[in-house]
Order: structure tokens, then C-alpha cells, then sequence
């Protein structure tokens, strides 16, 4: 067996470790804590997941999105496939778009961009399967659903997705640094560059520190939202 096969398969293995990883930190999102607000409720999974999309790409982001949502179908959802299909659909979302943006300019400015464009497009999505799902599982009626838009539909979606995004900018370089130290990454400089800290990526942290701040103290006073530690 030639070396570069073995380098080949070795990698697979890696990546599909990795992916393993990152879908198991994902799901321990949802069963730790959420929170919720009415009959809506988010963690940070999407963020885990995006990470792991940022080194594997968009279709691994899919995949991981489907394990994370059908692992809370089988064990810990309370809303069943109506909780399976709007999980599968925000991430899907959320996950995929600013990915794939970052695939091809994998640079500061791609990142803000693929997540300025995941948060715009997951929250308009996710009012938009409101508006067809919800009055089938809550036995409403479209026009209820509606009504919610501007008080809770919207603030809410905009609401995790910007949390989202804050914590895939606080956490993407410490845990480019880790994988690359555990041997998880070796693809080259130009695949995977800037893993040190500098001063920029530190004012990037702490800009995603306080939007992520602002963004919870919304949620808890105007929303008046709830954090929710275990299943309820």
C-alpha cells in the first residue's frame, strides 16, 4: 500500500472523527442547557456545528446538522417531528450558507460575511416555516402566526442567530489552535492559516463577547426569555 493512500485514508479518518466530535459537542448543547421563550427554545449547537463546517465544509455541516436534530428526536425532544423538521431546517440554514460563503474566501471578511448572510437568511427562513408549520402544531391559525412576527418571531430568530454567530468568532480560533495541535488538521498554511493570536483576532473575541452580551440581555428583558438547564 503506497503512502499517499495511506496518508489518504488516515485523513478520512481524521475528518470523520473530528465530525464525530463535533456532532457529540453539539448534541451535549441541547441536553445541558437552552433557552427558551414560549414555545421556542435555542442553544449554541449551531455555532459547534459551524465550526466544524468552517474546516469540512457545507456538506459536512448538513450531515452534522441531521445527526445533531435526529439525536433529539430519539431522546430528549418534547416536540417530536415538528421539533426534528424546524431543528433540521435552521441549522441546515444557519450552518450551510456562512459556510459555504467561508469555502471560498477564507479570510475575516468571508467569515463576517457568511455569517452576517446565515443570520439574515435563518431568521427570514425560520419566520417563513413559522408561518407554514406552526399553525399545524399548535392548532392555530395563520394570521395568529402572524401576529407574533413582530413581537416574538422575529426578535427571537434574530436573537439566536446573532448569539450563534457571536460565539463561532469567540471560539473559532482557540479551537483552530486545538485541532491543529491534536493532529486533526494538517491541511496546508493556506487551507488553514492564522492560527495564532494576534491583535486583531483578540478585538474580533471581544466584539463577539459583547454582541453576544447585548443579544442575551435582549432576550431575557425584553423577551423575557428563560435559561433552562436539563431537559424540561
Amino acid at each position: 500500500m503506497s503512502n499517499s493512500i495511506v496518508k489518504n485514508k488516515s485523513e478520512k479518518i481524521r475528518r470523520i472523527v473530528a465530525i464525530g466530535m463535533f456532532c457529540a459537542l453539539a448534541y451535549a448543547c441541547t441536553v445541558v442547557f437552552h433557552f427558551k421563550v414560549m414555545f421556542l427554545s435555542f442553544d449554541f449547537k449551531d455555532a459547534v456545528m459551524t465550526i466544524g463546517a468552517m474546516y469540512f465544509g457545507p456538506l459536512s455541516g448538513f450531515a452534522m446538522a441531521l445527526i445533531v436534530s435526529f439525536l433529539e428526536l430519539v431522546t430528549i425532544s418534547t416536540t417530536e417531528l415538528y421539533g426534528f423538521v424546524m431543528n433540521l431546517l435552521s441549522s441546515t440554514v444557519f450552518v450551510c450558507v456562512g459556510t459555504g460563503i467561508y469555502k471560498f474566501k477564507r479570510d475575516l471578511v468571508g467569515a463576517v460575511g457568511g455569517m452576517s448572510a446565515s443570520v439574515v437568511l435563518m431568521t427570514a427562513v425560520m419566520i417563513g416555516a413559522n408561518m407554514v408549520i406552526t399553525p399545524f402544531y399548535m392548532n392555530c391559525t395563520v394570521d395568529e402566526v402572524i401576529a407574533l412576527i413582530p413581537t416574538l418571531l422575529f426578535p427571537f430568530n434574530l436573537t439566536k442567530a446573532v448569539v450563534n454567530a457571536a460565539i463561532v468568532f469567540l471560539l473559532y480560533k482557540p479551537v483552530s489552535g486545538a485541532l491543529k495541535s491534536s493532529g486533526f488538521l494538517t491541511g496546508s498554511k493556506s487551507t488553514h492559516k492564522n492560527f495564532c493570536f494576534t491583535w486583531k483576532n483578540l478585538a474580533v473575541m471581544l466584539i463577539a463577547v459583547g454582541v453576544a452580551a447585548l443579544a442575551l440581555a435582549f432576550f431575557f428583558t425584553v423577551l423575557d426569555g428563560t435559561l433552562i438547564f436539563g431537559k424540561e
